[in-house]
């Protein structure tokens, strides 16, 4: 792993890089950053899955960034597809945005009691005898600037997909992206970065790049 901007560097410390403390946003929720890794020719997942993408400095990326954070934001179908597990730091939680509900509850992530839901105020919430926290926020779907002022904490991981991705940006949600750029070209007509986004203008500038084994690893900065 080695830096190319700001400067060039050998010596690349990711928990220093990626894991430094964040503050609130001005407007008092959490700040978010959403951390996804891509092809070259802009897919998110390889026959439904990021992983195949991956390499192991895109999941030390991961781990600083989620060192960093205080809690997790995923799609359900993000959670149902990579079979999201109880994360390794102590106390870190995962809030699953659905629409429904319908999640499979008898999963270690919610028997920890590290998932939550994050679910609109009129739908029933899953019958279950686990200790189960709801965030609610909205009618018939999520409304996600109120739902992140709720979640505790300074910073806030978001995870994906396409779909919520799409959603926080174009409620103006997302601070910094951490992208890792796979040099791989996949094809197919799979899920991009923010599917279904309407058309947007928000800018953001390079904070720092690295790269390892042709792997480009970019931070991105909100514009003010």
């Amino acid at each position: 792993m080695r830096q190319l901007l700001p400067t060039t560097s050998d010596a690349v410390n990711l928990r220093q890089i990626y894991g430094a403390p964040r503050a609130r946003h001005s407007s008092g929720r959490p700040s978010i950053g959403l951390c996804m890794v891509m092809s070259i020719d802009g897919s998110t997942v390889v026959e439904g899955r990021s992983t195949l993408l991956s390499n192991p400095s895109d999941r030390d990326v991961l781990i600083a960034l989620r060192s960093a954070a205080d809690t997790i934001v995923v799609g359900a179908g993000t959670v149902r597809e990579q079979m999201y597990e109880t994360p390794s730091k102590k106390g870190l939680r995962v809030g699953i945005v659905t629409r429904t509900g319908k999640m499979d509850l008898n999963t270690n992530l919610f028997k920890s009691g590290a998932g939550f839901l994050i679910m609109p105020e009129d739908i029933k919430a899953p019958e279950t005898d686990l200790k189960l926290d709801i965030v609610r926020a909205g009618r018939g779907s999520v409304d996600l600037p109120a739902a992140m002022s709720q979640l505790p904490g300074s910073f806030i991981q978001l995870e994906g997909g396409a779909l919520l991705n799409a959603s926080m940006f174009a409620a103006n949600l997302v601070d910094e992206i951490n992208l890792t750029i796979s040099p791989m070209v996949t094809g197919a007509d799979s899920p991009r970065l923010a599917n279904g986004a309407p058309p947007l203008h928000s800018d953001y500038e390079a904070a720092h790049i690295l790269e390892d084994a042709g792997f480009m690893f970019v931070r991105y900065l909100r514009k003010n």
